[in-house]
């Protein structure tokens, strides 16, 4: 009961604190190469930033050309809240998108959408050029290459410290094989939802990269080449986020609805889970106690792998109620109500 009381007394609050709450910070921030400040070069890297953008936030190659966006993309403007240069080098037009709008303007065109709320992905990462092999380590000057790409393509990043025991597990062919057990053990202590794992050579001027990615049960792997490293990283970072974007978007009206039970609520737990489940129509049906159950928009896999972002536990499912069958009327007996339906049992049911 204590639960309840603060929830619906906080609710206007957590509920504006979820909405605006950002895991990805700078989600709507593009910043996109320019050379010089003429009105025609900031008219294309302003294009090249919504297409970044629609890109980053639906993971779907084709969005960008989806006609739906005409209109915005005829007038960008619409949805800007703010744009500016920055010297570098390299000088970069920096524009700052507003949320509200750009989503809505995503949703109106019918395509999906992939919240702040993004899995973070822990990279080891492997150059061998004509100086030697090294693995990139948080701090590190190669490291400002990888977060520039995961910024650009909004995935959340982070990188080891490279020491000599890293070293020494985070080899070429551990980096290249299709079993991550070696590199799990040492990617525990950076508590990372997703692992990366990435073997880029420069080969005649040339850069290519061999990636793969595991995150809980589920893998997936390839190829990139580029130009230098600021180019294959930015390759290798979006053919992820292509990847892992179907499992966390909100098609709307094409995933069908699911009756979400959570247990162990409290007031913490209340706003995570807003954050979580905001951009899949979240609307809240019943509160008993510290359990709380949900109405979402989404495929039964999208909330699980939702929901493995705040490490929820899922549970079984209830076992349908009995109802007992209706008995036949009696002549000359008064009617007899028939009972209540009884509520549905949730379709997915998870616990803190």
């Amino acid at each position: 009961m204590r639960f309840c009381k603060l929830l619906f007394v906080g609710c206007l609050s957590l509920i504006s604190l979820a909405s605006h709450a950002e895991n990805l910070k700078g989600l709507y921030q593009v910043r996109e190469p320019v050379n010089g400040q003429a009105p025609e070069e900031r008219d294309r890297a302003t294009q090249a930033a919504l297409d970044t953008l629609v890109l980053r936030l639906t993971g779907d190659p084709k969005a960008p050309q989806n006609p739906g966006l005409a209109a915005i993309r005829k007038d960008p403007q619409q949805i800007i809240s703010q744009f500016g240069f920055d010297a570098g080098p390299p000088e970069v037009l920096k524009v700052d998108f507003d949320p509200a709008t750009t989503e809505q303007a995503l949703r109106r065109a019918g395509l999906s959408v992939w919240g702040a709320s993004r899995p973070s992905i822990l990279s080891w990462w492997l150059n061998d050029s004509a100086e030697g092999s090294s693995l990139v380590g948080d701090g590190q000057a190669a490291a400002a290459p990888l977060r520039t790409a995961a910024q650009h393509r909004g995935l959340p990043l982070r990188l080891p410290l490279a020491d000599l025991s890293e070293q020494l597990v985070a080899t070429a062919p551990a980096l290249e094989g299709t079993d991550p057990a070696p590199l799990r053990g040492a990617s525990e202590r950076y508590n990372a939802d997703a692992l990366l794992a990435v073997h880029a050579r420069e080969e005649g001027g040339q850069w290519q990269a061999k990636w793969h990615l595991w995150l809980g049960d589920q893998k997936e792997a390839g190829s990139v080449q580029g130009a230098d490293q600021a180019a294959v990283a930015d390759a290798v970072m979006l053919a992820v986020a292509e990847r892992l974007a179907p499992r966390f978007v909100a098609k709307p009206g094409a995933s069908g609805q699911q009756t979400l039970e959570v247990q162990g609520m409290n007031l913490e737990h209340y706003a995570a889970l807003l954050r979580l489940l905001e951009p899949f129509g979240v609307r809240l049906q019943s509160v008993d106690g510290d359990r709380i159950v949900y109405r979402v928009n989404g495929s039964a896999d999208q909330m699980r792998a939702q929901l493995s972002l705040a490490k929820l536990q899922e549970l079984p499912a209830e076992a349908p109620a009995q109802v007992s069958a209706p008995q036949p009327a009696v002549a000359g007996a008064a009617p007899v109500a028939a009972p209540a339906p009884t509520p549905a049992a949730p379709s997915l049911r998870f616990r803190w």
